[in-house]
């Protein structure tokens, strides 16, 4: 990494040139830097509007950059250690998906774990690639999904020859990681190319003693998410290319669904944050990890809880372990994690990233303060002094692997029909059920439903979980293959 030439800002330079020249504007959009629309400026702020402005030549344009948009992308290349970088401004389930519709077609098969976010089975459904999924196993004490072991994915390259390509999640949104170098070294081994969802691991790239990071490991493509660990707006990120990947194709691809009036305002944080990394990011992360580290033996020292962390590495199913996420099983004080995080928002205005049946994610990041910490702990002391119960009627948070009948792609385009969602065992999912955060399907298209999926998705409701996916907003019913 070239540090001198990280200390450009390119898009934001350009923007800063571009406000200073009092431009009047007679294109979109309407709201004209503001002026017509004036609660608009009141709630956001005159400069955020200003520059709120369309793709023109001094300021480049997204899907054909020439000038400062390509020479940020650049700057992000040189600073992940990527051979091409492209900016997205759909959030990181556009980049996962335009490196799925990079690499695959219809009938194409891809190798993944089940416990991929919804952009990647969406992403499907738009290809019509099959998914092969490798089971991941579960770590029966706090209930999640592991990483994906060596053997089982050799084994199901081998009984699957022509599969294209293989995915895998750094880390889960949980800290999971796998061996994702030996992951590499085996698909490339056998001809697939190796697809990264790094949603949640933008840190990995400049922290020091983390996991490893998918350029790094030899991937080929990276979905990173700038706006999560990154420091970035909201809905920015960046797709890494590697290994002699067509970038020209590649752009193609994502310009078949990213929109043609790109935000400067997302450009430009995007740009700003990869320069904020590239200068200050180690010691920017080792700040984050020493926060996360102190929680965790802080609520670790409360009793009943467990913030889980590299104790649980066994070098096969779960390789290394994210220390920058601050995981919490909750069920040792007898509440699920949707209650904590209920609890938490409702009564101590703590807003956590999510709860699910068995865990919570609290997000430390570069914008985290020791006294934030605190004001955490305290609290998940005073719920386990005024709530704890007997947890002895809980159900595990255990990840079910429902059985695929036919492809997503096939699936959500099928006749279909509506049922309600207690007697839809035995037929084929046409829809998905999520709980959302994470947005790991319970449910995808082409899966055959159980009793057993069932009951858990009406007592990840009962327990205020926020079920989505379905056309029924209350998930009462489901869509089926008729």
């Amino acid at each position: 990494m070239d540090l001198e030439k990280q200390k450009r800002a390119p898009i934001y330079e350009a923007l800063e040139k571009f406000r200073k020249k009092r431009v009047v504007p007679f294109d979109v959009p309407g709201h004209k830097r503001g002026r017509g629309n004036p609660e608009l400026v009141e709630l956001l702020g005159e400069k955020c509007v200003n520059l709120d402005v369309n793709s023109m030549k001094p300021l480049d344009n997204l899907c054909h950059p020439i000038s400062v948009i390509k020479e940020a992308e650049e700057l992000f290349a040189d600073a992940f250690g990527a051979e091409h970088a492209f900016l997205m401004i759909g959030g990181t389930t556009s980049a996962v998906q335009s490196m799925v519709l990079s690499v695959c077609k219809v009938g194409d098969k891809i190798i993944l774990p089940r416990n991929v976010h919804k952009s990647v089975i969406n992403a499907l459904i738009l290809c019509g690639a099959i998914p092969v999924y490798v089971e991941p196993k579960v770590n029966e004490r706090i209930g999640i999904a592991l990483g994906i072991e060596i053997e089982p994915l050799e084994q199901i390259i081998r009984d699957n020859p022509d599969a294209v390509a293989v995915l895998v999640n750094n880390p889960t949104y949980y800290g999971i990681c796998s061996d994702l170098k030996k992951i590499v070294e085996v698909a490339h081994r056998h001809g697939l190319q190796v697809l990264v969802d790094e949603a949640h691991g933008t840190h990995l790239y400049f922290g020091e003693n983390l996991p490893i990071c998918a350029m790094k490991a030899g991937a080929d493509y990276a979905a990173v998410s700038m706006h999560k660990s990154g420091g970035s707006l909201t809905q920015s990120s960046v797709l890494l290319t590697n290994n002699g990947v067509n970038a020209d194709y590649v752009r193609q691809i994502i310009n078949l669904t990213q929109t043609t009036s790109a935000s400067y305002l997302l450009l430009s944080s995007l740009d700003i944050s990869r320069r904020n990394l590239a200068l200050r990011g180690k010691e920017s992360f080792a700040s984050v990890v020493k926060m996360a580290e102190y929680a965790r033996n802080e609520i670790n020292a409360i009793g009943g809880y467990y913030a889980y962390s590299k104790e649980l590495v066994n070098h096969s199913s779960i390789y290394d372990y994210d220390v920058t996420k601050l995981s919490i099983h909750t069920q040792g004080i007898g509440l699920t994690g949707i209650e904590v995080y209920d609890l938490l928002r409702d009564e101590y205005d703590i807003q956590i990233e999510f709860g699910d049946i068995g865990n919570i994610l609290a997000y430390i990041s570069i914008g985290d303060r020791i006294r934030d910490i605190e004001r955490l702990v305290g609290a998940l002391a005073d719920i386990k002094r005024l709530y704890e119960r007997d947890g002895s009627d809980l159900v595990s948070g255990e990840y079910i692997q429902p059985d695929v009948v036919m492809s997503p792609q096939k699936a959500f385009y099928a006749e279909k029909e509506t049922l309600p969602l207690k007697k839809t065992d035995g037929k084929i999912c046409a829809e998905f059920v999520m709980c959302y955060p994470p947005g790991i399907p319970i449910l995808a298209p082409g899966e055959k439903i159980t009793k057993e999926i069932i009951d858990y998705i009406l007592y990840a409701g009962k327990k205020g979980c926020s079920l989505q996916g379905t056309e029924d907003p209350e998930v009462k019913n489901l869509k089926v293959i008729k």
